[in-house]
């Protein structure tokens, strides 16, 4: 998988928001600059689905305690992910049937 930082991925979508320094330098997959945007009310997200039928969805929500999560829909329904908090230390994981 390509990376990219955060920072890059809301200057390609012209996101104007804030965000914590330390997720500004995230690194994500670049997967997401193919993605969908969308926005409704003050949560933005970017989705994409991969050759491999794995939908990938990034939602953006500034201003909240988990401003970043990540979210993974596996072609068989597992879903996984992240959600990144105000702080470097504080990441939660996600893990559903």
């Amino acid at each position: 998988m390509i990376k990219m930082i955060l920072r890059d991925l809301l200057k390609h979508f012209n996101i104007e928001e804030s965000f914590p320094e330390y997720l500004l330098e995230q690194s994500f997959n670049k997967v997401f600059l193919d993605g969908e945007l969308s926005k409704s009310d003050n949560t933005y997200k970017i989705a994409v689905t991969t050759r491999q039928d794995v939908t990938h969805q990034l939602f953006l929500r500034p201003g909240e305690d988990y401003p970043v999560i990540v979210l993974s829909e596996l072609p068989n329904g597992l879903l996984n992910g992240m959600k990144f908090g105000l702080s470097e230390d504080d990441v939660a994981y996600i893990n559903e049937l």
